[in-house]
């Protein structure tokens, strides 16, 4: 086996979110989100489970910085919950809410663990959702202030900011599908939350560049890579059009090449066209210094006569407990295909993990096999990627530890780390070995 050397400073790290993990939903003035309303709607997640103990991070931060700096993390991705801060979306900033993530910060700092700090993963405070949410234009301006607020306190420990945490996400699965909070059924609303939550981005953007913070301010998205099912002519335009539906759809504005024409076409056609303003567009367009990706899997088109004009193959390869095929060579490929589309821009592989669901043995050991096995695979395809020129300085493994998987409640295990949710105990998983040696190498053998 070859020793796969990644290039010196490339950085290592682990992700959460908020409400995955925090837990004290109703302490320190902490205001209700979209997700406190949601898991209580009886039948929308698994086995009725919430995020109301989660990982008791918000108890237990000190233990699991501790836990990071054993394993040599370099840097830690985490969402703020927008909710803790302003807990009613804007008006009255909440101080106990903003000396928590003071806390999580010098904590961090002590060990030499850079943090990377996304405003917005999907826990939208409920007080705005009231008003629409992102389908109703304020909450732009609303996000807005929420941003220079943590700018403003946090900046001068803080050199890495994502705006928001894939936006197709939490618009199409909880305005479109309904799946996810707020769990509406509208193409309207889902019109409207595309063009709200990347114009939030971009006012966003704007505010860091006209406060001169320091350090550097981005976005990231769920992406998947997209490969034909076969090798006819029409089943290559399918894939065409499936990345106009998804990742040109999201990334085209933020990089100046506006909304691909089919999506544009496909809402007006529907009565529901995205609502831009003179201006908004720019807005977006506000420059970024990097592009976050998160993938997981690849998925096979076929051509469709339907409105978007394809659909899924049936998967070749062996599936996860999420329902992704395993498919490690996806992660290098699609940052290929991105680095190409957008210019080659500086990308930060913000999310790559892997659903494995594998249990302690009569020992407490916990050999999760299937995610060390892939692990080596995204690691390799990353590698190679970057030997081919594309900008890739950073990657977060997702998770640090089992959480909350929204709407599957704790049935999926994502973490390097094992979470015992009967005692709240951590363990550290055969992956989170591996993990460590990775980072401590800079490299691994595949």
């Amino acid at each position: 086996m070859a020793f796969l050397s990644f290039p010196e400073g490339f950085q290592w790290g682990v992700a959460t979110a908020s409400y995955q993990i925090e837990g004290a939903v109703q302490e320190d003035d902490r205001g209700v989100t979209i997700w406190d309303t949601f898991v209580r709607q009886p039948g929308k997640v698994q086995n009725g489970d919430t995020g109301d103990v989660a990982c008791d991070h918000y108890h237990r931060f000190r233990e699991d910085v501790e836990l990071m700096a054993s394993l040599g993390i370099q840097t830690y991705r985490f969402s703020l919950a927008w909710a803790r801060i302003y807990p009613f979306g804007r008006g009255a900033v909440n101080e106990k809410g903003l000396a928590f993530y003071d806390r999580l910060f010098d904590a961090l700092l002590e060990k030499n663990i850079q943090p990377a700090v996304t405003l917005y993963h999907w826990d939208l405070p409920q007080a705005l959702q009231d008003l629409g949410g992102w389908t109703n234009r304020e909450v732009v301006e609303a996000f807005a202030a929420y941003a220079k607020t943590a700018f403003d306190r946090f900046g001068d420990r803080v050199t890495r900011w994502i705006t928001l945490n894939e936006p197709i996400v939490f618009t199409e699965m909880g305005h479109r599908t309904g799946v996810m909070a707020p769990g509406m059924r509208d193409i309207g609303a889902y019109s409207r939350a595309i063009h709200h939550a990347l114009l939030a981005h971009g006012r966003a953007v704007q505010v860091f560049r006209e406060g001169g913070y320091r350090g550097e301010i981005g976005i990231t998205n769920a992406n998947t890579f997209y490969e034909p099912a076969d090798d006819a002519p029409e089943t290559a335009a399918a894939v065409e059009r499936a990345r106009d539906f998804d990742t040109r759809l999201f990334h085209g504005p933020v990089f100046g090449k506006g909304y691909p024409a089919s999506v544009v076409k496909h809402f007006a056609e529907r009565g529901v066209p995205l609502p831009i303003q003179p201006g908004d567009m720019e807005v977006i367009a506000t420059p970024t210094d990097f592009l976050g990706v998160n993938l997981y899997s690849r998925a096979l088109i076929q051509p469709a006569n339907n409105s978007v004009g394809f659909t899924y193959a049936p998967p070749r390869l062996p599936l996860l407990p999420m329902g992704y095929e395993a498919a490690p060579h996806a992660l290098g490929a699609f940052v290929r295909w991105v680095s190409n589309e957008y210019g080659r821009p500086r990308i930060y592989i913000t999310e790559n993990g892997v659903c494995d669901n594998t249990e302690p043995d009569a020992n407490g050991v916990i050999d999760d096999v299937t995610r060390q096995e892939l692990l080596r695979g995204f690691l390799a395809g990353l590698h190679g990627a970057i030997a081919d020129g594309c900008d890739v300085r950073a990657y977060y493994q997702w998770s640090l530890m089992d959480n909350f998987e929204w709407a599957f409640g704790y049935s999926k295990r994502f973490g390097i780390v094992y979470t015992d949710y009967r005692t709240l105990a951590r363990i550290p998983k055969k992956s989170a070995e591996m993990y460590a040696d990775i980072i401590r190498r800079n490299g691994l053998e595949a």
